[in-house]
């Protein structure tokens, strides 16, 4: 007895044994066969080009091999492998910003707005701090501010030591956020219940 169109002894997961924490999806490629695929990890399908590319880190691209696609999941399980190795060494894509954005008005660093203007409840003069936004992993941005001074008291070099307060601050903030996602990558990657 046939298989049905639907039935494909092929479609299995290549992974770690146990390794359900990452985010996996089908793939169906040319051939027919399906794959069960990780994130990171992209299938390229051209008359020049059958194989996955890896995209963590510096992206590298494993061949099937064959016309066919029956070399498809020696290459996949390959790029996994690798995959698993630049987890366990590379710091985790984060997808914060690294540049200003075009459409920013000023030449403030990313995440760091102003100065901005504001008069505190029974106050005649303004006084301008630095916006700073806190990226946290796992959890919503927060804000803190950076006192540069009043309209009376601020200059030129308050405004430097204000500007490279909240630098730093934003600076300690996307390591820790980038910590914080490293690890979890890394827990997310290892097994349940024991190592590779």
């Amino acid at each position: 007895m046939g298989l049905r169109r639907t039935e494909k002894p092929w479609s299995v997961p290549y992974c770690r044994k146990g390794d359900r924490s990452m985010k996996y999806r089908e793939v169906e490629i040319f051939s027919g066969h399906r794959f069960q695929v990780p994130e990171h990890i992209q299938r390229l399908d051209s008359k020049r080009n059958r194989g996955w590319q890896l995209r963590y880190g510096k992206w590298l691209s494993f061949s099937d091999g064959t016309a066919d696609g029956s070399g498809a999941g020696t290459a996949l399980a390959l790029a996994i492998e690798e995959l698993h190795r630049r987890i366990d060494r590379l710091p985790a894509p984060t997808g914060l910003r690294r540049e200003p954005n075009a459409s920013k008005n000023n030449d403030l660093p990313v995440g760091i707005s102003g100065p901005i203007s504001r008069t505190r409840k029974g106050r005649k003069v303004a006084e301008y701090n630095f916006g700073v936004t806190i990226p946290r992993f796992g959890d919503k941005p927060t804000n803190v501010n950076v006192y540069i001074g009043t309209e009376n008291t601020i200059t030129d070099e308050r405004y430097d030591e204000a500007l490279a307060k909240a630098v730093d601050i934003r600076t300690k903030a996307e390591r820790a956020y980038q910590s914080a996602a490293t690890k979890a990558k890394r827990v997310a990657s290892r097994p349940k219940g024991g190592t590779a």
